[in-house]
């Protein structure tokens, strides 16, 4: 008997037949999933090879390793590296059925389809492991592809519990989930936070890091310590419901602050500022030869030494201590931005700063040209750490008072190139780079050089008037047509003049009327002259406005050029270019490209060259320098600059010896904010100190095979052997003689 169609058999069968149909139809829809017939499925062997294996890595001439570059900060550990009371917080805040499932969790899944997801949703650990392994292809846009993706996660899901362990899957998931932007991993998270090995978490501090795992930028407790706090909360909750955690411990537990010890991943090692300023080299190198640096696992070889770069890093950071509390003292209450004019307070200094931050823009579009309301969202104290020279401090502070506080920290630049080779020994660009980004010594790092400047003009005069050492000059001012037509006529600082002073003791003394007169025996082409010389020893072509008063110093230059100019001056005439890396190399050992021949030129002879080294000399044995081998008691042949610019906004130090050109540059951010009188605002006592504890320490340690003997005599030596016969009188400490002879030592 047939059946009829609105029978109620005829019905169940159509349903049991549409019903098996479609299990069909989605098996043999996940069966040509896995096989990547709607797109290609990472391999999960992946995970065992994460992509923080290909961090670009940096090294020292020496071999430590500087630095790496990298996208996602990321150490692979073992389960039992881990705290238990980690595991205890994922599970019971993400997947309370770890331990049963394989993979999907079945009742999950039911509850968030019956609840449209409003009780949470249903990913498992293993889900969620999968999900990250998609990071690396596009996020899907559309409803139809991210449902595909879900489906490959879920097939990934099983395909990791039938290869893995539980406790696998749940330490390769701690591995490699991102916790920060730049801490991916358990491991790398509870060193930014905490400063700990996962092992040494306690539970409310897990809590912390796996709450995080919700939304790490809203849960950060870095950026939202309350919120960070509510959501730990949420977390021990979740441990006290499931059995693992006892309601007395969360009583106590609750109610406590967020206690961190931040430390942030992208300032740590040695020679920040000149990682920071490579990699922006390497970038341009990297695009042109087809490779990512922060993914492509290069190996960088630099030119640096890691011990000159601690002991110029320990130096910076021991005399700026010192001088920012003279600093501080001399102030006390008073702001020390003033204009040069009158020393009044520079108006709207703090307010003129404020306009340059990206929260007083976000406030301009958000409250609009209403000044006044931006600056009273301004003056609002908001929690903050600032930087102290006792340690970072958490503090409740307004930006307004904030900025006042910054402007007042004095920086520092300090460079050190070998002048045979070109190489970069050691690169110190601020006192701060966690604070303070802005990398003092780059060519692009410009501030006025002062009297560091003087020797080009003086190497000028030897090369072009065939002057020498002990060749005299009146010390009276002299005028010059200025670049408006106005006459312009300078002084020394006290105003002193009369009598004569040869070559060799006004650059010891530092004298301006003799280099102002050196500068007008070039003739009316005497700026064009100096700056010919200039670029030849590294200044960039067109940097210098050819100007009299560019003789004192009224240029701005970097440290980085300061130390490139120098070089010709112990190295033979010879000017060679700074370099700072040797060799790049692929992930697998081979050279890429080899960095050993610097650009360079002959700008001097020999002999004019040692006799620019010997004035050198006695600017540090009888001149300016004089502090040096006071203060920190070095011998040997030492020579420097000492630089100074008008009202004492900054000081530069030029230290150099046979094997060693060093600049040295201090003052504050903006060139308004200046020392408060002229003896503590001077070279002598801003740089020259870091320069002293450097090469006293450097020097010291026999292994970098630093010299102070003399360059070698040239070739023909009687040319320059010449007894200037000083007045004593003359000279900067009465009674001694810079017996600049060329073969005195």
């Amino acid at each position: 008997m047939a059946e009829s169609p609105g029978s109620g058999f005829y019905l169940i069968r159509k349903f049991w037949n549409f019903f098996a149909g479609s299990v069909c139809l989605v098996l043999l829809f996940f069966v040509l999933v896995s096989f990547g017939l709607f797109g290609e499925l990472p391999d999960i062997k992946e995970l065992e090879n994460p992509r923080s294996s290909l961090s670009t890595e940096v090294y020292s001439e020496d071999g430590e390793i500087l630095g790496k570059y990298f996208l996602e900060n990321r150490t692979n550990i073992r389960h039992s590296d881990i705290a238990e009371c980690v595991y205890d917080a994922l599970i019971a805040t993400e997947d309370i059925r770890f331990t049963e499932h394989s993979g999907i969790d079945l009742r999950g899944t039911a509850r968030a389809v019956a609840s449209l997801g409003r009780d949470g949703g249903a990913s498992t650990i293993s889900q969620q492991l999968a999900k990250n392994m998609f990071s690396r292809f596009e996020k899907p846009r559309m409803k139809i592809t991210r449902i595909m993706q879900k489906c490959k996660e879920w097939i990934i899901a099983i395909r990791l519990e039938r290869r893995y362990t539980k406790d696998e899957i749940i330490t390769m998931y701690l591995n490699t989930v991102p916790f920060s932007g730049m801490s991916f991993g358990i491991d790398a998270a509870s060193h930014e936070f905490f400063n700990k090995k996962p092992k040494d978490l306690k539970v409310d501090e897990a809590a912390v890091l796996v709450g995080m795992l919700k939304a790490n930028s809203a849960y950060n407790p870095k950026l939202n310590p309350e919120r960070s706090r509510q959501r730990r909360n949420v977390v021990l909750s979740q441990m006290v419901k499931y059995n693992k955690l006892s309601s007395e411990d969360f009583e106590k537990i609750k109610d406590n602050k967020i206690v961190l010890h931040y430390v942030s991943v992208d300032n740590e090692g040695p020679a920040i500022y000149f990682r920071d300023y490579m990699a922006r080299y390497l970038d341009g190198w990297c695009k042109k030869n087809g490779y990512n640096l922060y993914k492509s696992g290069l190996k960088i070889y630099t030119t640096l030494n890691s011990r000159m770069q601690k002991y110029a890093e320990d130096a910076v950071a021991k005399h700026m201590k010192e001088l920012q509390k003279q600093f501080t003292q001399s102030w006390g209450k008073e702001a020390p931005w003033r204009r040069i004019s009158d020393w009044s307070i520079v108006p709207n200094f703090i307010e003129n700063a404020l306009h340059q931050t990206d929260r007083y823009k976000i406030l301009k579009e958000k409250l609009g040209s209403d000044e006044k309301a931006i600056m009273a969202e301004l003056k609002k104290p908001v929690p903050m750490t600032i930087f102290s020279w006792n340690g970072d401090r958490d503090t409740v502070m307004s930006p307004y008072d904030s900025m006042k506080y910054i402007k007042k920290f004095l920086h520092a630049g300090f460079i050190a190139v070998e002048p045979e080779t070109g190489n970069v020994k050691a690169w110190v660009g601020g006192i701060n780079h966690r604070h303070f980004k802005y990398d003092h010594v780059n060519i692009n790092a410009r501030r006025q050089v002062g009297s560091t400047f003087k020797p080009l003009v003086y190497a000028t005069a030897m090369d072009i008037n065939k002057t020498s050492p002990c060749t005299r000059f009146p010390r009276e001012r002299t005028t010059f047509k200025g670049a408006n037509g106005e006459p312009w006529s300078p002084h020394n600082a006290d105003y002193s003049e009369g009598g004569t002073m040869t070559m060799a003791q006004g650059l010891a003394n530092s004298d301006n009327l003799i280099t102002a007169q050196i500068m007008k025996s070039l003739g009316d082409e005497a700026p064009q002259m100096v700056i010919k010389f200039a670029e030849r020893v590294g200044i960039e072509k067109g940097r210098i406005e050819p100007v009299p008063a560019i003789c004192l110093g009224a240029v701005e230059l970097s440290p980085f050029e300061m130390a490139s100019a120098y070089t010709a001056f112990v190295n033979k005439g010879l000017w060679v270019e700074p370099n700072f890396i040797t060799r790049i190399e692929d992930k697998k050992g081979n050279v890429l490209e080899e960095f050993n021949e610097p650009r360079h030129d002959q700008v001097l002879s020999e002999e004019k060259a040692y006799m620019m080294f010997k004035m050198l000399l006695g600017v540090v044995d009888f001149g300016t320098g004089s502090y040096l081998k006071g203060k920190f008691g070095v011998r040997g042949s030492i020579g420097g600059k000492t630089g100074t610019t008008q009202g004492s906004a900054d000081g530069w130090f030029m230290g150099v010896t046979k094997n060693l050109v060093c600049a040295t540059w201090v003052g504050a951010d903006d060139p308004s904010v200046r020392f408060r009188n002229a003896w503590l605002g001077q070279g002598a006592l801003m740089a020259l100190p870091i320069y002293g504890y450097f090469f006293s320490k450097a020097s010291a340690d026999k292994t970098l095979g630093l010299s102070t003997d003399m360059p070698d005599l040239p070739k023909n030596p009687g040319s320059i052997s010449v007894d200037c016969g000083d007045d004593p009188d003359d000279t900067v400490e009465s009674g001694k003689d810079l017996n600049v002879d060329g073969l005195g030592q």
